[in-house]
């Protein structure tokens, strides 16, 4: 008898260990998103125009706390609106080992309005005039990969859905009253950093077309904030700005510099010193933190009351909470100065 179970327990263990591979075959995890967390087409969701799109065109997937607190300010600020996140790196379901290895991964995916999609740049592009470029182009040969992708994805994704782009280092402080528009980073020059338009808006369709005939790499900007200025100037007469005026031209509107870009890239190590009480920024809809100019490695630390340490206390709670650290490194959310 004791034989016969000893049999019929290796036989059960068999069964268990086959159901686990085949089960691992077709998933590479357990640990998977929440299936209303990982929509598997973006345009039920982003398709009437009104969402709010990130991109991160590196395989990486935790998001730093700076990313981690753009995404959620505007989560914050747009409460009824659904938060887009394009991951390069996230596949259909996603290995999650743990939530102290992806804590800020984890925090966004608990926040009711962000929503994580995968980056299949190669499917986003069809039906655009980006997808004869992206299937001959040597991606490992090329300069500014990273960022040259993301000028590409952010026009094919707006174009298609509709709705407001921001990069990852743009911190939302209030809503942006506007639908077609273009944010000025100077007078008559034009960021890419920021920008919304309805879905299918013959400027992007535009924008994409003179992406691919003008295509330079190695130019930096040039499918970028140079790309949406020289089409700018096709479309508009730009003239220099009246005091905090916005301009018109036919169906869109070129956003004042101090809508999102009150402090500018020359001096973007303002926003790490400590906070000058006469910065409002009242007149800005968004501040883009320029992090491509931080070189050095500056980092928004707890409780220095810096710019940043102050924007990010007060329009990512969360993200201030469980993923910024004081100046002696100590963990998140256990330190007595800045706590919230």
């Amino acid at each position: 008898m004791l034989k016969e179970l000893h049999l019929f327990l290796l036989v059960v263990l068999l069964l268990v260990c086959a159901f686990f591979y085949q089960l691992s075959l077709k998933s590479s995890c357990f640990f998977c998103l929440p299936p209303q967390q990982l929509e598997q087409d973006p345009g039920a969701l982003l398709g009437n125009g009104h969402g709010i799109v990130f991109i991160e065109t590196s395989e990486r997937m935790e998001p730093t706390p700076l990313v981690s607190c753009a995404v959620e300010s505007a989560a914050k600020i747009y409460p009824r609106q659904p938060v887009a996140f394009f991951m390069k790196g996230l596949c259909n379901t996603t290995q999650l080992p743990s939530n102290s290895t992806y804590p800020g991964f984890s925090l966004l995916s608990a926040i009711d309005n962000v929503f994580l999609f995968p980056l299949d740049m190669k499917r986003l592009f069809e039906d655009t005039p980006l997808l004869s470029w992206y299937t001959r182009i040597n991606a490992s040969a090329e300069s500014n990969w990273l960022h040259v992708s993301s000028d590409a994805s952010r026009l094919a994704i707006i174009w298609k859905y509709g709705g407001i782009y921001m990069d990852t280092d743009v911190i939302s402080i209030r809503p942006i009253p506007e639908e077609n528009f273009l944010a000025a980073q100077s007078s008559r020059y034009s960021s890419n950093g920021v920008f919304g338009f309805l879905p299918h808006h013959p400027f992007l369709w535009e924008c994409m077309e003179n992406f691919v005939e003008h295509y330079n790499s190695e130019i930096w900007g040039n499918q970028g904030p140079n790309l949406m200025t020289r089409m700018l100037r096709l479309w508009c007469k730009l003239r220099d700005f009246q005091e905090v005026s916005d301009l018109r031209c036919l169906n869109l509107s070129f956003l004042h510099p101090q809508r999102f870009y009150p402090i500018s890239y020359p001096e973007w190590r303002r926003y790490y010193e400590v906070w000058d009480m006469d910065l409002s920024f009242n007149d800005s809809y968004a501040l883009h933190l320029w992090n491509y100019m931080n070189k050095e490695g500056r980092t928004v630390v707890r409780g220095s009351n810096t710019l940043v340490d102050n924007l990010c206390r007060k329009h990512c709670p969360r993200t201030y909470r469980d993923l910024i650290r004081g100046p002696e490194g100590g963990a998140p959310g256990k330190l007595g100065l800045g706590n919230t």
